[in-house]
Order: structure tokens, then C-alpha cells, then sequence
């Protein structure tokens, strides 16, 4: 099979970044260019010194218009202005990793598929156009995902925290370290962005298009990556039946599993996985979610809608290794 010709709008970024080091080492890709109009011209070793040794490639200016995948890691809304701004081939495939196009998919004559796997597996196998999931977005849904299968629609309570890579890399008054080191904070109580994401998303799943009720808070931790998500709702299965329906939900998805034991970050930070465990006591559920929020939540979920679009096995690239110790 022809190498996959791809290309990284935004790679100077953290989620171009996590690309960078997951492409370079991936068996079916030739990295065509990575764009950055801050650093054109640099070395990408020079912004990404981990990378120091193991590639010759320069941040470019310009676009290779023969790739066959382009992937946008720009900020929220810069992906709407660059499709505005450059009529792309249409053979070209594109994989956004913004909020853009995940609820409202239509756009410039493209149709995107909303880039969950193990929602919409088949979908993006046949797709032209990604709207990769939020962080958040995908830990409270991959958490949700069974139970609204079996037509679960109740009120859901849910808190998560979020290491400090999850506000960008632009410096902010809570993103320093001074500030974030020792330190906690509730933010966008009830509001956050991916709740309206993941109410969509879940009422077309939900076997009578209910829009599940979710009540969200969540935090900024002091760490650098990684989502522990814990949803709380009430429901008439037994805990017997809900490890039985976890199980079984996800046996055939290579990175989301149930665990059955206490999960914590240590065990899926640095890789694409999922991790999902459940507590239970008299009708009372707790649904606790582990993620990397650049990898599962990010560029590694993006690498795998990838492998599904082009036909390559769905981990292709993504065996990576847990930063456990």
C-alpha cells in the first residue's frame, strides 16, 4: 500500500507536536510538511527539542497541495477562517482538531464526520472530512456511551480535572507554573464548551434521541497532561450488569477497556488509551474515565481516525508506552 502524504497545519503547537512525534515514527506515512507561520523556516527539532536526532524536517510556510491528509491544529475558529482562505483539493482529506465542525458539520462544500471510533466507527471509514472530539468530549462520552445504549436518559453529575496542557500552549494567568503548582481550580462550572458536544453527540445515539442531561464541573489540576473524569447517576442495572455491559460495549475497540480496580492517570498518560472503572452502591453509579488529553483526547484519537480512513489497522503508529513511574 502507498505511504499516506500528510501534512500539520499548526504544528508548533502542543497537539502538532504530539502529532510530529507520533507520524515520524509511523510505518504508513510520509510527513510531507509541518506549518507553523510563527517558526517558518526553523528546524522542527529547534521548537520541539525532544525531536533533536531523529528528523531533518522544517517548519514550512507554505503547503504541499499533493498531500492526501491535512490535519488542523489550530485554535477554535482558525479552521473555518483557513478553509475560507485556501480552496483545497478535494481529493484531499482533513482531519480538524478544533471545536469547529463538531456540531454543526457542513461547511465549504465539506461534510465532516464527527471522529469518535467507538461511536462512529464505520462512519469514519468512509469519511473525506474529521471532526476530531474535544478532551473533555471524549471522556464523558466514552464514560456515557453503554449506558445510553440501553436508553438511559436520567440527570448525570460529573466532575474532571485536566492537567495544564489542556489550555494550550499560549501563557495565561492560570497556566504558569507558579500559579498552577500545588494549586487546584473549579472553572467553567456548568458551562464548559464540550457539554453542548457531548449532549449532540449522545442524542444521536440514544435509542429515542434523548439529550442526556449532564451537569459538569470541571478542574484545572496541577499536572501536565492527563483526564480523570468521575459521572455520577442513578440507574436500575446491577453492578453485575454494568461491568457486563462495559465489558462488552468496548471488547472490540483496541484502546478503550474496563478496568476492574481503582484506575488513575499513571496507567494510561502517554499512550492512546481509555480507561474506564466503576463503583457502585444501592442504585448509585460512579463512572470514573482515564485519558491522555493530547493523545486519546487529542492527536492520538486523530492518528487513529486516520488509520481507519485510509483502510490501516486502527493502532497503526499508536502502541505507545505508559509514563508509569
Amino acid at each position: 500500500m502507498p505511504m499516506i502524504k500528510v501534512g500539520i497545519i499548526g504544528a508548533a503547537g502542543y497537539t502538532g507536536a504530539e502529532l510530529l512525534r507520533i507520524l515520524l515514527r509511523h510505518t504508513g506515512v510520509e510527513l510531507c510538511f509541518a506549518h507553523s507561520r510563527s517558526h517558518s523556516g526553523q528546524p522542527v527539532s529547534v521548537v520541539h527539542t525532544d525531536l533533536w536526532g531523529e528528523t531533518d524536517l522544517r517548519f514550512a510556510a507554505e503547503i504541499d497541495w499533493s498531500a492526501d491528509l491535512l490535519f488542523l491544529c489550530s485554535g477554535h475558529g482558525e479552521a473555518r477562517r483557513f478553509l475560507e482562505q485556501h480552496p483545497l483539493p478535494p481529493k484531499m482529506k482533513i482531519i480538524d482538531l478544533s471545536q469547529d465542525f463538531r456540531i454543526e458539520p457542513e461547511y465549504s462544500g465539506r461534510s465532516f464526520v464527527y471522529g469518535l471510533p467507538e461511536m462512529n466507527r464505520p462512519d469514519i471509514a468512509n469519511a473525506a472530512n474529521i471532526a476530531n472530539p474535544g478532551c473533555f468530549a471524549t471522556a464523558l462520552q466514552l464514560g456515557l456511551l453503554p449506558l445510553v445504549s440501553t436508553g438511559f436518559s436520567g440527570s448525570v453529575y460529573a466532575t474532571g480535572i485536566t492537567g495544564s496542557t489542556g489550555a494550550g500552549q499560549s501563557l495565561s494567568a492560570s497556566s504558569h507554573f507558579s500559579w498552577r503548582n500545588n494549586n487546584i481550580q473549579p472553572y467553567k462550572s456548568l458551562q464548559h464548551q464540550h457539554i453542548a458536544e457531548v449532549r449532540h453527540q449522545l442524542a444521536q445515539r440514544h435509542p429515542a434521541g434523548d439529550a442526556v442531561p449532564i451537569n459538569f464541573i470541571p478542574w484545572r489540576g496541577d499536572f501536565s497532561r492527563g483526564i480523570m473524569v468521575s459521572l455520577q447517576c442513578e440507574t436500575p442495572l446491577s453492578y453485575e450488569q454494568l461491568i457486563n455491559l462495559y465489558s462488552t460495549y468496548y471488547d472490540q475497540h483496541p484502546f478503550t477497556h474496563f478496568y476492574p480496580g481503582d484506575i488513575h492517570l499513571k496507567q494510561v498518560v502517554h499512550t492512546n488509551k481509555c480507561l474506564i472503572g466503576i463503583d457502585f452502591k444501592e442504585g448509585q453509579c460512579a463512572i470514573h474515565i482515564a485519558l491522555d488529553n493530547l493523545l486519546k483526547g487529542a492527536s492520538g484519537q486523530a492518528v487513529q481516525n486516520m488509520n481507519l480512513m485510509f483502510g490501516l489497522e486502527e493502532d497503526c503508529g499508536l502502541n505507545l508506552k505508559a509514563g508509569y513511574y
